[in-house]
């Protein structure tokens, strides 16, 4: 059975860097024909698409987040990482670590087979 786990800090200062680290269990990252993505629902609102990396290696952002997202993955570890840069308190929000197979870029939770239980993340001084 596959699992994804989200770790890293749950509080984060304004203009300091995020980083979350997603561990896969039970398949491998590297499987073709799947994309392993950030996905982030802040309080109140929908669900947005951050960001992902594919089978390849190769990563896709969303366009509104694309100046300040990374997104990396370590292969022997079988992790992939986020970095968002200069955060602000509209970052705060639940982000979740999830696999995909198609439609790249979804905001609905049904196009993705698998994902972590969230991770709150709050961007406050």
């Amino acid at each position: 059975q596959m699992q994804l786990q989200e770790s890293g800090p749950g509080l984060v200062k304004p203009s300091q860097t995020l980083s979350l680290t997603c561990t896969v269990s039970g398949g491998s990252i590297t499987t073709n024909y799947y994309y392993w993505s950030w996905i982030r629902q802040p309080p109140g609102k929908g669900l947005e698409f951050m960001g992902a990396i594919v089978s390849s290696g190769s990563t896709y952002y969303s366009s509104s987040l694309k100046s300040r997202t990374s997104i990396s993955r370590d292969t022997s570890k079988n992790q992939f990482t986020l970095q968002l840069n200069s955060v602000t308190p509209e970052d705060t929000a639940v982000y979740y670590c999830a696999r995909g197979s198609s439609r790249l870029g979804s905001t609905s939770l049904s196009d993705y087979d698998y994902r972590g239980q969230g991770t709150q993340v709050t961007v406050s001084s």
